[in-house]
């Protein structure tokens, strides 16, 4: 900014009540117009420089985020194909079957989705709704061709399916480019055939019990957290630094390790024959018969995702213990409390802000995670997580896989809007 300069007033201005002259800069710009300017520089410059970190959280986290929620709704491939029948059946009341137009608008939807090869998309859709309809529709758009008019007589003679008002009905409900499908199914609920939601059948109700499942175990891995990390964190604290420097580099020795070969290493030590169940067999705690069984289960799972994430809870819970001066102790200690009351009433509220951090941190980690419940949780210790990579990966169902998805970030959300309101995210130090 250049130097400014300020015009002094005319002697006597004062006394005599004129205006003063208005401060200005070297090259006479007023001062307030130069200081916004350099004002704005400055904004543009720091905006510059933070571009970049905008970009890359934009690509990598907003838009995926976006995506996600899109794809748990989306259902353009239906509308877009059928789009003759579904204006067809605007009309139909969803009683007895369609007219004869609604046939013959469903035969040039078939006609024109087998000649651009775009059937596939829509029988998965609603194969998704109603088993079977693959083969309906995939059926239909191949033998369209060797029929002609009436329509409904034609469709019928090809598959008994179109002679059945629940087809129809599903179609209609279907036929938007929203649905929200995705969503019921994420809850163990469908749509019945009138158009009402009701809860899946019981052998197909997984969803909720694995968000429970997912829920209690990220709980569960928490606390234990918590209580293996919190010694350590204190004697990190409290050590000399000849043995803290050492305590640390075997809390960190794990990030240094692949996470592939950590999981392996807990299959090797868990399974039944394996290094914990010698040792118990060797000192003599449980017989050869009665080996326990610690991998591909809940247990597999718990302990490995413990030992994975045992250092997100102790260095939050440094860096705060780290801060506490050792006064508090002593000052506690000369007013008569004795070592446990001062640790437990003066020393522990001062690491909340630590055990929060550490806390959330490890919960939204364990929540999910999924490629160590894949491996040593067997069938019992998988997690939602797991879920949404099978429908991403295998049963290719986007929508479901999405909606999941969307669920569990909206969870997330509500935990963490609820801990801002209890304890304050301006509190919580992550070093």
């Amino acid at each position: 900014m250049a130097q400014a300069e300020a015009t002094l007033p005319a002697s006597g201005s004062a006394s005599t009540g004129a205006p003063s002259t208005a401060l200005t800069t070297a090259d006479g710009t007023p001062l307030k117009v130069s200081i916004r300017r350099a004002m704005r520089r400055n904004k543009l410059l720091a905006f510059g420089l933070t571009l970049p970190l905008l970009l890359f959280i934009t690509f990598s986290f907003l838009m995926p985020i976006f995506e996600m929620t899109f794809n748990s709704v989306d259902n353009r491939p239906v509308a877009n194909t059928l789009h003759r029948s579904a204006a067809a059946l605007q009309s139909w009341d969803g009683q007895g079957l369609p007219s004869e137009a609604v046939y013959a608008a469903m035969a040039e939807d078939l006609k024109q989705a087998a000649e651009e090869r775009s059937i596939g998309r829509v029988a998965t859709r609603l194969n998704y709704q109603e088993s079977g309809m693959r083969s309906v529709m995939m059926g239909s758009a191949r033998m369209i061709e060797r029929h002609e008019p009436p329509w409904k007589e034609a469709l019928i003679d090809i598959n008994a399916a179109w002679g059945e008002g629940s087809t129809w009905r599903l179609i209609k409900r279907e036929s938007g480019a929203i649905t929200f499908s995705y969503y019921l199914n994420a809850v163990d609920m469908t749509y019945a055939d009138d158009g009402s939601i009701v809860a899946q059948p019981e052998w197909r109700q997984i969803y909720v019990k694995l968000f429970w499942r997912t829920a209690w175990m990220s709980i569960l891995i928490t606390a234990l957290c918590l209580v293996l990390g919190f010694p350590i964190a204190y004697l990190l604290a409290n050590l000399p630094s000849r043995h803290a420097n050492l305590l640390m580099i075997l809390v960190l020795l794990p990030f240094w390790t692949s996470l592939l070969v950590r999981t392996s290493s807990w299959i090797v030590m868990l399974q039944n024959e394996g290094v914990l169940n010698d040792l118990m067999v060797w000192i003599g705690v449980i017989s050869d018969d009665g080996r326990i069984q610690m991998v591909y289960n809940r247990i597999g799972t718990l302990v490995a995702m413990t030992q994975i994430l045992l250092p997100f809870m102790i260095l939050p819970l440094y860096s705060v213990m780290k801060g506490i001066s050792p006064s508090y102790m002593r000052a506690a200690r000369s007013l008569g409390a004795n070592p446990l009351v001062a640790f437990w009433r003066v020393y522990v509220p001062q690491t909340l802000a630590g055990v929060g951090a550490g806390g959330i941190l490890v919960f939204i980690l364990a929540i999910g995670y999924y490629i160590t419940p894949a491996l040593v949780g067997g069938q019992s210790g998988q997690l939602i997580s797991n879920y949404i990579a099978y429908h991403m990966q295998q049963s290719l169902n986007w929508g479901l896989a999405a909606s999941i998805g969307t669920i569990l970030l909206a969870g997330v959300m509500v935990l963490y809007l609820i801990y801002n309101r209890l304890v304050g995210i301006d509190k919580m130090k992550l070093g």
